[in-house]
């Protein structure tokens, strides 16, 4: 425990800090950056927020006694109507939802091929740049199916990439530093893609609704075990999310690049 009162700490960086059950009064927090991090629970009083930007996981958050949560998935389900079949409830609705990812990320694809190929591997605003989203979708197969579903221990190839706040686990990689070209990536995900395909093809109401058996080895899930649906889930919501961060990244590099055509 510590007391910071009247203290400058104008532009300090805090990674992998734990702050819960922290107060803050009176504190400025105007062009703060937050990545990563886990507000359940915060209550804020007399705050002013102005000009904010928020992505993330958005339940049960209420701003001056109404809960914005549904709000904003409804606002959401309306922009992009495929949005709300990304929540399937049966085999054919699962097959629907693949489907439909298909079809957008192929048209994303297609996108990014137009722009310079040292462009795919910038980064827009610190996120991942389109190279390493890509890596990141075969991380996330490979965890909750190749893994968790199929029960492979270790179904890492060396492009995978975790998420950044995951702690260094043995066995699985996380290398920043590597610049494969799209072809390879795309290689790469083709195959975990239709691994993808082959299980949504393989569902029956019952085989969806059933339990994995716990992986024990290190890796990602942790040790436990899960219904098919949720992790068939987790990976539609990972596809629909980061192709909509790599579609808002796309036309930044665009417009940097002055290659986006007229609307």
């Amino acid at each position: 425990m510590a007391d910071f009162m009247r203290v400058d700490l104008h532009g300090s960086r805090f990674e992998r800090v734990d702050l819960s059950g922290a107060e803050l009064f009176a504190v400025d927090l105007a062009g703060a950056r937050f990545r990563g991090v886990d507000l359940s629970g915060v209550v804020m009083r007399g705050v002013e927020l102005v000009n904010v930007d928020i992505h993330g996981e958005i339940v049960n958050m209420t701003v001056n006694g109404v809960d914005i949560g549904p709000l904003i998935e409804a606002e959401l389900d309306r922009r992009y109507p495929d949005r709300a079949k990304m929540r399937p409830a049966d085999p054919a609705g699962f097959s629907a939802a693949w489907d439909i990812l298909e079809r957008l990320w192929s048209q994303t694809v297609e996108r990014a091929r137009r722009l310079p190929p040292e462009l795919l591997h910038e980064s827009v605003d610190g996120e991942w740049s389109f190279i390493e989203t890509l890596r990141h979708l075969v991380f996330a197969t490979d965890s909750w199916i190749r893994r968790a579903i199929l029960g492979d221990p270790s179904p890492w190839d060396p492009l995978d990439l975790p998420w950044d706040e995951m702690l260094d686990t043995p066995g699985v990689p996380r290398d920043r530093e590597v610049r494969p070209s799209l072809d390879v990536v795309l290689d790469l995900r083709r195959g975990r893609m239709a691994t993808v395909r082959q299980v949504i093809e393989g569902l029956t109401g019952t085989s969806l609704d059933s339990r994995t058996e716990p992986v024990t080895e290190p890796g990602w899930p942790p040790p436990r075990s899960f219904s098919v649906r949720e992790c068939l889930l987790i990976v539609l919501n990972e596809e629909w999310e980061h192709r909509r961060y790599a579609e808002r990244d796309l036309q930044a590099l665009e417009e940097r690049s002055g290659t986006r055509e007229p609307s």
